[in-house]
């Protein structure tokens, strides 16, 4: 397959090597835009973000609905996992950044503070003023898998009083929770946000803890040598909401 024909001193492409050289631009077209979207120097391509429950249903459905508005190049897939889970599928590769609760102790990881999370106890609506678990009138606990950072901290805040819970009920979802909170099943730790998208509050009452126990901060997490352009752009639309966000509040909520 001759590539040049020969007029006189001068070469010129053949009709072969005209269609060779027209494939030759393209395959350096798409090597460009290969480099581009390795090097992620702006949002574009897929984007696989974990967060915990209820960060995903309370936090995220404004911020990615601004982020899908503002970044329409960028494809961004939700997966929903305890912290422990999503550390290990960030590292790993499997997602591209996650918002997990802290601590976050992986020296792999690069992290920023999104949310700080009040948390509170949820009980039946004429629960009496719980200010430690001596208070409770049953101490039957109502919470996820043994991953969750809550149901942690609700344990820890058991343990410090030195009394052991009669029993924990794991529950899938923070609305089944709630329902069997509202019946009177047992007792809660939960972030105050969650509240706010539950429609029978008036059948639960909501008591403050001590600092110790009643905050929380949300982080997100990326590997540190990973392109950052989605994930700073991401990072961005999540802190705007943060701070644009009015504080909730609980008209049966029980102060110390």
């Amino acid at each position: 397959m001759e590539l040049f024909t020969r007029e006189g001193l001068k070469m010129h492409l053949s009709p072969s090597g005209r269609i060779l050289a027209t494939y030759a631009d393209r395959l350096l077209d798409l090597a460009s835009e290969a480099a581009s979207a390795v090097r992620m120097d702006r949002p574009i391509g897929v984007m696989r973000l974990g967060a915990m429950e209820s960060t995903a249903a309370v936090r995220l459905p404004e911020p990615l609905g601004r982020f899908h508005e503002r970044y329409p190049e960028v494809a961004l897939e939700l997966y929903s996992g305890n912290p422990q889970q999503l550390i290990d599928q960030v590292v790993d590769g499997s997602l591209d950044a996650a918002l997990i609760a802290e601590p976050v102790t992986d020296r792999r990881l690069a992290s920023m503070v999104i949310y700080d999370e009040e948390l509170v106890i949820v009980a039946e609506s004429k629960h009496a003023t719980i200010s430690g678990p001596k208070d409770l009138s049953s101490t039957t606990i109502l919470a996820f898998h043994p991953g969750c950072p809550h149901r942690k901290r609700l344990e820890d805040w058991f343990a410090r009083a030195h009394v052991t819970p009669e029993r924990i009920v794991e529950v899938a979802s923070y609305n089944l929770i709630l329902g069997c909170v509202a019946v009177g099943m047992g007792i809660a730790l939960l972030p105050r946000s969650v509240l706010q998208v539950y429609a029978e509050r008036d059948r639960l009452s909501v008591h403050k803890l001590l600092s110790t126990f009643g905050h929380a901060k949300t982080c997100l997490i990326w590997r540190k040598e990973a392109p950052q352009a989605n994930v700073l752009a991401l990072s961005s639309v999540l802190l705007e909401q943060s701070r644009t966000q009015p504080a909730t509040s609980e008209a049966k909520s029980q102060p110390r």
